[in-house]
């Protein structure tokens, strides 16, 4: 049958139809470097992006301190989902996690910031990156894959394809200057998917708009974790912060572990799309312990059907080298269908689709 958004006759669509080709593709990619990738990724791979002018008051003195913990009585913990339901499960089983998740914020998860409400770790040493997150069970039988899809709730179209056509185990990604961002953020969830928010961070060309709150690697530690609280309280109920380009700013390392000291402590985890490991940002993540992924490809920065398998291609390659892949794209109409068209008939083809909290838990259980 053909796949639609694919050329018919393709030599990838072939590949990826078939395991064992993709096996033998492992050979040929395995040995592909990867340096040619930039820090963040192509700086013009996320397309234009309209800013919403948000005032610059978060550059302020900071919110109380986290021991002022507030939690609000008229919340109630979902009775179908209290927070320990969200912990990772090891065993395979024929009985799917339970969609939706449930709505956010959690009691003992939050507190009252400038702009609104702050993640914090519960009294009981919960966090936001345990209980936000998706369910998952694991089939030791299956390698992993994972793929978010960033650059969300700006464009009202792509944002809903990519939350009703997506498999619930992609991780969706949304920008912090989004207008209603927190009923995006809501639908994703109420769908199934686990959320993450970006950090706009400063890249080397600032031709590149990032918006009035980008994390500037001249600026004091104060201003920057006021920025950083700033973009955090614009909406609830995600696991994870992303960044948006910040090549600059993952280099420098004055700049870098005030910021994730304070993600560390409200309980969150990192993800990298495509920053490695020897920048400063993700080394200063695993010096202090903080949970921390770096996406293995980014997907679209060549925005075709074909360029998107052949990428797509590779993570397979990657998973069954590694027992797990993390690719990220961008919320453009093809990247949303071609995720969509190579997620049906995965497990097929031997693999699991997993949330990338999923893969950052067995990343860390590897090193």
């Amino acid at each position: 049958m053909p796949t639609k958004g694919r050329q018919p006759g393709s030599p990838v669509r072939s590949l990826l139809l078939h395991p064992v080709l993709s096996v033998v593709t492992l050979v040929l990619v395995a040995g592909a470097a990867y340096g040619s990738v930039a820090l963040f990724g192509d700086p013009n791979a996320a397309g234009p992006r309209a800013i919403v002018k948000i005032s610059s008051a978060a550059q302020g003195p900071l919110r109380a301190p986290l021991a002022d913990v507030v939690v609000d009585p008229s919340l109630d913990a979902p009775a179908e989902a209290p927070l320990e339901a969200t912990a990772h499960v090891e065993s395979a089983s024929d009985t799917p996690a339970v969609a939706p998740l449930p709505p956010a914020p959690y009691p003992g998860l939050f507190q009252p910031g400038p702009n609104g409400q702050l993640p914090i770790i519960a009294p009981g040493g919960q966090t936001s990156f345990k209980a936000y997150r998706r369910p998952f069970t694991a089939d030791p039988k299956k390698a992993k894959i994972a793929v978010i899809v960033g650059g969300l709730g700006f464009n009202a179209a792509a944002t809903e394809q990519a939350i009703t056509d997506l498999p619930p185990e992609v991780t969706l990604s949304f920008v912090p200057y989004a207008q209603n961002l927190q009923s995006w953020v809501d639908k994703a969830r109420a769908a199934g998917h686990e959320v993450m928010i970006e950090l706009p961070m400063e890249p080397f060309d600032m031709d590149e708009d990032t918006g009035p709150q980008t994390l500037l690697a001249g600026l004091d530690a104060k201003s920057n974790v006021a920025r950083l609280e700033y973009l955090l309280g614009r909406s609830v109920g995600y696991f994870a912060v992303m960044n948006y380009q910040g090549a600059k700013f993952a280099a420098s390392p004055t700049a870098t572990p005030p910021i994730v000291k304070s993600l560390k402590d409200r309980g969150l985890a990192l993800v990298g799309n495509g920053v490695g490991l020897r920048s400063a940002l993700g080394g200063e993540a695993l010096k202090q312990g903080l949970p921390f992924a770096s996406a293995d490809r980014v997907l679209d920065i060549r925005r075709d059907a074909e360029a998107i398998d052949d990428q797509l291609l590779n993570l397979e390659a990657l998973a069954l080298q590694n027992g797990s892949a993390l690719g990220a794209g961008f919320a453009y109409p093809v990247t949303i269908e071609q995720i969509k068209f190579w997620a049906d008939g995965l497990g097929e083809r031997g693999y699991q689709l997993a949330p990338a909290s999923a893969v950052m838990d067995l990343r860390s259980r590897t090193k």
